[in-house]
């Protein structure tokens, strides 16, 4: 072993060990057991962040683990294409780079580019991955489009559609009038934010009044502008103010058009003015109400956000009204909706509309990915029925099948799948799964693969033309089946066959309902075993806390604040950090902070901790919580402990000189000391198992980081030292076959955290020792426990009671002042006889070690120039003098 430990080096040659021997390769052995867990595939919106480090080495953690347990392990890794995130990055690309949009690219060059981006990030994800340690089979990746798994995704959505689980309708939903695409409900942020509330005045028709005499009803709302798709004003049955007018009419101002005013108990009597304008196209709640008192509903904007000239006009079922006789005023034709705010209220001052404008807080939504305000609205898209599938997903965990890791996440789990709806699988975005469905001339839909296939299938003649669906499948429709389709179905490949169901998932909570849920319901529709049972997608759901950076701001790539595992394995300059994490941001204020805050952060850059630091770090920060904040410093400290490791193995290595590994420790004379460190060994093994198979992964971590730093390294190797400086003969034997026999467990043990030096100071070890069969750490056994006699507790016993006078004579020659280096006599009293024994037989070597010139157990002369005040460690007092 090199006298330094390099990460980089280190790493390098493990890695290229593991390559060489094809370690990554999934190898299976019908007569062991199997052990899959599918990697949360991450998407190409670029390369990996410390989030997907912290999931990786959980996952990986496990796969190692398992696979030193004696089971054939599969990581399946797969790379996810991110439909609406992907595209997003593809238009502003073009829009600031090249001054265009996707329409003047066109689809097929727009397509090409996205296959040429894909490529480039799954390049840069593999590498990632890869140099994090992942033990993935990597001739095994899958791409959520790629041929197999279209294939399989389109073959899923038309059984869903031939069992009627798949419709088409026209209903309300969020509409991104940036991306101009819908959005799911699950996609949206909500803001509060300082507005303002308009009481406007509604004429009531035929000359009708209130009861206090007046000739309208006053209407408070914070969307004036959306009066032009008002279809009734809506009262609290039980408001007195108003009972005389439910039935009637009133004019909408700014159009000759009357609406009803109708009585809904949604309505509160307190709020505003307790009369409510009902616009069911462009508000939820209203929606509702629209239903409920079958009203039509006005669609009054495009999907670019403008006026429309000629609003569509539904029924309370949403199928469309065809020639309405529903008008807009011109001057207000094809105007932004937020400059038609200005234009509508300026309007409705000037004749007289406006009686009351109140400042007020108010919600609003906001997707995602574009960060524009969404326009709810009345779109057709395909919606996937769920509700009978929630009941059985449910079920499966009710009845144990499936277990949530912490169990508190089930509370979470039933609470959305109680109140499921309909599920919008329709995208109207180019880079996706297209929908299987073709049209004819009349509109009459087709499901089919191919053109050719629906020809063949429905007898059409080539003189018909088809055109098949513009509009994409979300892609958490295909994350939805990827615990089976990654696998190889439908066809029953040997993988399938052998992992499916998966052992366990690892995600984190804020994907439950777009994740985990869906899988759940849509693995136990689709896959059966031969007898027509369901398969469940995974066994287990360890749910991770979200990573969080320092400061406890949620990591994001557009607010900057996302670290990349390279640089924190590698190191990275503070030039580097700035411009990485400002390159895709076009914003300069927003740039501008991030540069500020990150010069505040990282002065100096990041400097290089290795991926053993990196994956131990995060195994430390796994604990059940909710939110899970990364510190540099702690990576810093865990590099450390890869040091001390490291120079801890060497010691062994140069005192062990030519001594063979394969003792016959019956022969051996083994000292309380060595029978004290195995006896801990057997401890934190028994409680590391038991830790990992609970997937406790920050306790694991301790647990091993405080045997080997404080137990193992702090005591136990600084004994050694003096027994083989002063070549204490007694103990040589033992202390050469305690030493190497607990580094070649502790490095069996430590591998699935740290892999890459365990490897390296493992194939030292073989080559150390003469092994004649060169072995690969990962593909070694996993250790048991050491017995070596009966009476290991009552000497660990022992042995730990002396230790806690050793530290207090540390601690008492600190409050004396005595400097540590300076020789002293103690003095001990009331020890038993065996106590007494004990410390005669380490006599020399406490001494040595700990600057004593004595341990005394009586007082013969004064207790003059002693300590006064002596330190009790159970009944026996301690001085020092």
């Amino acid at each position: 072993m090199k006298k330094n430990y390099h990460p980089k080096n280190v790493e390098s040659n493990s890695y290229q060990i593991w390559e060489k021997n094809q370690c990554f390769k999934t190898y299976v052995n019908l007569n062991k057991k199997n052990f899959c867990i599918i990697l949360p595939p991450p998407n190409i919106t670029g390369g990996l962040h410390i989030g997907h480090a912290f999931q990786q080495s959980i996952i990986d953690i496990l796969i190692r683990y398992h696979r030193m347990k004696g089971k054939n392990t599969l990581l399946q890794l797969g790379i996810d294409h991110a439909g609406i995130a992907t595209q997003s990055i593809l238009e502003n690309q073009l829009k600031y780079q090249a001054r265009k949009t996707r329409f003047d690219c066109g689809k097929t060059e727009f397509l090409r580019k996205a296959w040429k981006w894909k490529k480039i990030a799954e390049k840069l994800i593999i590498k990632q991955i890869k140099r994090l340690g992942c033990t993935a089979d990597f001739d095994l990746l899958r791409f959520t489009m790629d041929e197999q798994a279209s294939k399989s995704i389109r073959n899923i959505f038309l059984r869903l559609y031939e069992k009627k689980l798949i419709y088409r309708k026209n209903r309300l939903i969020y509409w991104d009038t940036k991306l101009n695409t819908v959005i799911s409900d699950l996609e949206v942020k909500h803001y509060e934010k300082n507005s303002k509330m308009w009481h406007l005045k509604y004429k009531i028709d035929n000359h009708l009044k209130t009861k206090e005499g007046l000739n309208f009803l006053e209407v408070a709302t914070t969307r004036p502008e959306t009066i032009f798709g008002d279809v009734a004003v809506a009262v609290n049955p039980e408001d007195t103010r108003y009972q005389n007018l439910i039935g009637k009419c009133v004019i909408v101002p700014l159009l000759n058009r009357t609406v009803p005013i109708i009585e809904d108990s949604h309505v509160n009597m307190e709020l505003g003015t307790g009369c409510l304008k009902i616009t069911p196209a462009h508000d939820f709640n209203d929606f509702n109400i629209c239903k409920k008192h079958k009203l039509n509903m006005i669609n009054i904007f495009t999907f670019s956000g403008n006026l429309r000239e000629l609003p569509e006009v539904f029924d309370y079922q949403g199928k469309i009204i065809k020639n309405s006789k529903i008008n807009i005023p011109e001057e207000f034709h094809n105007i932004e909706k937020n400059k038609l705010r200005i234009l509508v209220i300026k309007k409705l001052k000037e004749l007289g509309y406006i009686t009351k404008v109140q400042l007020k807080k108010i919600k609003f939504p906001v997707g995602d990915r574009s960060n524009v305000i969404l326009e709810p609205m009345i779109t057709h898209q395909w919606y996937l029925k769920v509700k009978s599938l929630a009941k059985t997903a449910m079920k499966a965990v009710k009845d144990g099948k499936i277990e949530f890791i912490p169990k508190q996440y089930e509370n979470l789990y039933f609470s959305w799948m109680n109140n499921i709806e309909d599920w919008c699988i329709s995208r109207q975005i180019w880079w996706g799964h297209q929908i299987p469905i073709w049209y004819d001339n009349n509109q009459v839909p087709y499901a089919g693969n191919n053109e050719s296939e629906i020809r063949k299938k429905f007898k059409i003649k080539t003189d018909i033309k088809l055109v098949q669906d513009e509009d994409v499948l979300d892609t958490w429709f295909s994350s939805a089946v990827w615990s089976f389709v990654s696998l190889g179905w439908p066809e029953k490949s040997l993988y399938f066959n052998m992992f499916h169901p998966t052992n366990i998932i690892v995600s984190g909570f804020d994907i439950i309902y777009f994740w985990i849920a869906r899988m759940i319901m849509l693995t136990m529709y689709i896959v059966k075993d031969s007898s027509g049972k369901s398969h469940i997608p995974f066994n287990k759901i360890y749910i991770t806390g979200l990573i969080r950076d320092q400061y406890g701001k949620k990591m994001s790539k557009s607010e900057g604040n996302v670290i990349d595992p390279i640089d924190i394995i590698d190191g990275i300059s503070l030039y580097e950090l700035l411009q990485k994490r400002t390159q895709n941001i076009y914003d300069l204020n927003l740039k501008k902070e991030i540069e500020n805050s990150t010069k505040k952060e990282f002065p100096n850059g990041i400097q290089a901790c290795g991926a053993d630091a990196l994956r131990f770090s995060m195994a430390f920060i796994a604990a059940n919580t909710r939110n899970i904040n990364v510190k540099i410093n702690q990576i810093i400290g865990c590099k450390n402990f890869c040091n001390k490791l490291w120079h801890a193995s060497r010691f062994i290595f140069i005192n062990t000189e030519n001594k063979k590994i394969n003792f016959d420790k019956n022969k051996i004379y083994f000292s309380p000391l060595d029978n004290w460190i195995f006896y801990k060994y057997n401890k934190i093994l028994e409680l590391h198992i038991k830790y990992l198979d609970n997937f406790r992964f920050d306790l694991s971590a301790n647990n091993l980081y405080q045997f080997i730093w404080h137990q193992f390294c702090d005591w136990y190797l600084e004994i050694s030292k003096m027994i083989f400086k002063e070549k204490i003969i007694l103990y040589l034997e033992s202390t050469y076959y305690t030493l190497l026999t607990i580094l070649k467990n502790l490095l069996k043990i430590l591998h699935p955290f740290v892999p890459f030096i365990t490897e390296e100071i493992w194939q030292s070890f073989q080559k150390k020792f003469g092994k004649t069969t060169k072995s690969i750490l990962m593909l070694e056994k996993f250790p048991e426990k050491v017995f070596l006699s009966l009476d290991d507790e009552h000497q660990y016993c022992l042995v730990e009671w002396f230790k806690k006078i050793l530290i207090e004579i540390r601690i008492l020659k600190t409050d004396m002042k005595i400097p540590l280096k300076q020789p002293i006599n103690a003095y001990l009293i009331n020890c038993t006889r065996e106590e007494i024994d004990f410390i005669i037989q380490y006599m020399d070597i406490f001494c040595k070690i700990f600057n004593l010139k004595s341990i005394n157990f009586n007082l013969k002369n004064s207790k003059k120039n002693l300590n006064e005040n002596p330190k009790l460690i159970k009944n026996v007092e301690l001085y020092l003098g």
